[in-house]
């Protein structure tokens, strides 16, 4: 495989270039124009970042559009779903939040926050089907070992007790985010020291936690596309290329990455249209192009 290639960038929000944007498109006749043209457009990494910045300031119907966004653009994303279903929660839209929380469900079943958020949301609306939610962090709590966050499982489990008992009370909404920018760049730097040293279990971990921080941003999934992908999970590792590619169509680590992983896999038609993608964004030649450009004419990794 491919050394990789790391390009810190001085601001991890700021370095999209060329992303797609999420195009909400207005209303009127005549002309030629398109919806998307003359319509707003979104960044959903910024979007990301305005939906944090609400939540954290208790603007939840700023923080709810602005994740709505986000989610729209990157359906697969989990972390715009759980951001939408706190804003909801702050709000105390509870049926917006069980919406959210289900969504995001579907994405990580095992996540410990999003079984709280939709236990909470269930249980607000006075749903049976909250205890199931809470059946399932007292079992993920009695066997908790290494690597679990016993203290959340303990909190979360005991917020839902208090909202099953009395669901009309007030309480916590677990409306906060747990991670903020600045913890979200030392874990993106942490994430590319442990992928430059091959730790690419370790460097998950704190690619997640970047993730939360930062949503949808290209460069951090790529970088989990190629860790899952040197792990062998290369239908994970597909899953987080094409969200890259979604936010940006041109990211050319994403592309390169991308087009290994179908070289890997014997497609090389498909890898062969990554290369082109890419000589398109890189007109006057790049190492990327001349990286993949050597995977098809060799069939794997030419350093090998």
């Amino acid at each position: 495989m491919g050394s990789f290639r790391v390009l810190v960038l001085a601001g991890v929000i700021a370095a999209i270039t060329g992303g797609a944007a999420l195009a909400a498109g207005s209303g009127g006749g005549g002309g030629m124009d398109l919806p998307s043209d003359s319509g707003p457009s979104y960044d959903p990494a910024e979007e990301y970042a305005k939906a944090l910045a609400a939540l954290n300031a208790r603007d939840y119907r700023a923080a709810a559009r602005s994740a709505q966004r986000v989610t729209q653009a990157v359906p697969q994303n989990l972390e715009a779903w759980k951001l939408l279903g706190a804003a909801h929660a702050g709000a105390e839209n509870w049926r917006g939040a069980r919406r959210a929380y289900e969504r995001a469900l579907r994405l990580a079943p095992e996540d410990v926050s999003v079984r709280g958020g939709l236990g909470l949301a269930l249980a607000r609306l006075e749903d049976p089907k909250a205890q199931e939610q809470l059946d399932w962090l007292r079992t993920k709590a009695a066997a908790c070992g290494p690597g679990c966050d016993a203290a959340q499982l303990r909190s979360l489990t005991a917020e839902l007790e208090k909202v099953l008992a009395a669901p009309a009370s007030p309480g916590a909404r677990l409306d906060q985010p747990l991670i903020l920018a600045d913890a979200g760049d030392a874990a993106y730097l942490d994430a590319v020291g442990l992928i430059n040293e091959g730790r690419f279990e370790a460097a998950l971990v704190s690619l997640d936690a970047a993730r939360a921080a930062f949503g949808p941003h290209p460069d951090v999934l790529t970088y989990q596309g190629f860790a899952h992908r040197r792990l062998g999970r290369f239908d994970t590792a597909e899953g987080f290329y094409r969200q890259a590619l979604a936010v940006a169509p041109d990211h050319r680590g994403a592309l390169e990455y991308y087009g290994e992983l179908k070289v890997e896999r014997g497609d090389r038609a498909g890898a062969r249209r990554m290369l082109a993608r890419l000589e398109q964004a890189c007109a006057y030649g790049c190492a990327e192009a001349e990286t993949l450009r050597s995977w098809i004419e060799t069939g794997g990794d030419p350093g090998r």
